[in-house]
């Protein structure tokens, strides 16, 4: 028979998937400690605690499978007594609730993305109004995550977000500011800007595009040295931010657009609303507003309908635009999905395949484009140490996707958090190596 656990009170907080759970995690951490609740992220197994919350992912099916086998594991050891509760939150649970309820019963409760009030209820806490913007950070003192906007209205056929995230919602300016200059006072020198699309901020409550006047507002936050966008869409896109950009040191060379393919009949399929001539004109664009940007994108191969032609399209364009950054994806099949009604009629092996040779021909472009950087010098941020190595990032780069620069600390002493002139001494295709410069 089960026994309780003898563990005092103590919520160990899980996150999986992207960044906006992150900082979901960060707000329910945040509220939880103001009510005085033990709270942890990720503790350790042997200090982990006996209430635990788990913030899934639903978004495609490998981040579902790790997700629901999170849950399994902690609804185990519930049975076995080594925790007394586990909650669940998060885009799965708003997305396959029921599912869940049923197939995995020993879970106390489960919550969808918008019920914060119930979850800290569950947890014997209070929603405090009064804590705008206030979270327990989980990132490195140095960076945090500023999610502008919630929700999505694009009507893009393969991603599920709407479902799980509901329609666009920004937040106010005024709102913001404040959150960034509470950061700015606990020691966070760079926002990393996100949310579903950036490029629709206002839209709603403004009744325009208004990304770049939030970015001029935030850039005023004293404190605030760098200032990252994540996540843009490519249609619509404001291009008064780029002036921004390029006058305003503040906010980092770098967007993340995701562009999810450019074959036109792939793109039509994918109601993505652009066609490759304008993608192509708009990344034309871009390196001619601000010279030097570091452009960042993803993408999808295997989509349905997906032919070996529409592939070897989108593989040349890759080679021709020689992105900075890039993740590249095997198509999922989500239910509920507009490309849900199509067949999914490109083989496992091809998709994988293909997102293979997209991935080996950017490790090349990466290559070179690292090659170029030796020599010269940059401003970056120190994050951590790693073993021998102090590992820092350029403004051209976004923690934990793309490159980092290491620096010898058998030869030298750097302050996690600082930034220091770096010049670049050696270059693989995804990291640097440098020196400190007086």
């Amino acid at each position: 028979m089960r026994t309780k656990s003898l563990k005092k009170n103590k919520i160990n907080v899980i996150t999986l998937g992207c960044s906006k759970n992150v900082y979901d995690s960060e707000v329910l951490m945040g509220q939880l400690k103001a009510s005085g609740k033990d709270v942890e992220h990720e503790a350790p197994a042997e200090s982990e605690g006996n209430i635990i919350v788990i913030n899934t992912c639903g978004f495609i099916d490998n981040a579902k499978a790790e997700s629901v086998n999170m849950i399994l594991e902690y609804a185990e050891k519930k049975k076995q007594g080594l925790v007394d509760k586990v909650f669940v939150t998060g885009c799965l649970s708003e997305r396959y609730r029921p599912d869940l309820e049923k197939e995995i019963p020993d879970v106390d409760q489960y919550f969808g993305t918008t019920e914060l009030p119930g979850l800290l209820k569950a947890l014997g806490a209070d929603y405090k109004h009064e804590l705008l913007g206030e979270r327990l950070t989980t990132t490195p003192k140095n960076y945090a995550y500023l999610k502008i906007a919630e929700g999505c209205d694009r009507p893009c056929s393969f991603c599920a977000i709407p479902l799980m995230r509901g329609t666009h919602v920004s937040q106010p300016i005024e709102k913001l500011v404040k959150e960034a200059q509470g950061l700015a006072r606990d020691g966070v020198k760079e926002l990393i800007l996100i949310a579903q699309d950036l490029t629709y901020y206002g839209l709603d409550i403004y009744k325009k595009r208004n990304l770049a006047e939030l970015l001029e507002a935030l850039a005023k936050v004293e404190g605030i040295e760098w200032i990252r966008l994540h996540y843009a869409f490519p249609t619509g896109f404001p291009m008064d931010v780029l002036d921004l950009m390029k006058r305003e040191p503040k906010i980092c060379n770098y967007i993340d657009i995701p562009l999810q393919h450019i074959s036109d009949s792939i793109l039509k399929s994918m109601r993505r609303g652009t066609t490759q001539a304008k993608t192509t004109k708009l990344l034309k664009d871009f390196r001619e507003a601000v010279p030097g940007i570091a452009i960042r994108t993803t993408l999808i191969v295997g989509y349905p309908g997906e032919t070996q032609e529409d592939f070897e399209t989108l593989r040349d364009w890759v080679q021709e635009m020689k992105f900075d950054r890039m993740g590249c994806f095997a198509y999922s099949h989500e239910e509920n999905t507009h490309a849900y009604l199509l067949e999914d009629d490109v083989p496992a092996d091809v998709k994988q395949a293909r997102a293979n040779e997209i991935m080996e021909l950017q490790s090349q472009i990466s290559w070179d484009l690292n090659q170029e950087k030796v020599g010269q010098v940059f401003k970056c941020i120190i994050d951590r140490k790693e073993g021998t190595h102090f590992v820092g990032r350029t403004e051209f780069d976004s923690p934990d996707v793309d490159n980092e620069v290491l620096i010898d600390a058998t030869k030298t002493y750097l302050k996690t958090g600082e930034f220091v002139m770096i010049k670049i001494t050696e270059a693989t295709e995804f990291d640097l190596y440098g020196e400190p410069v007086e």
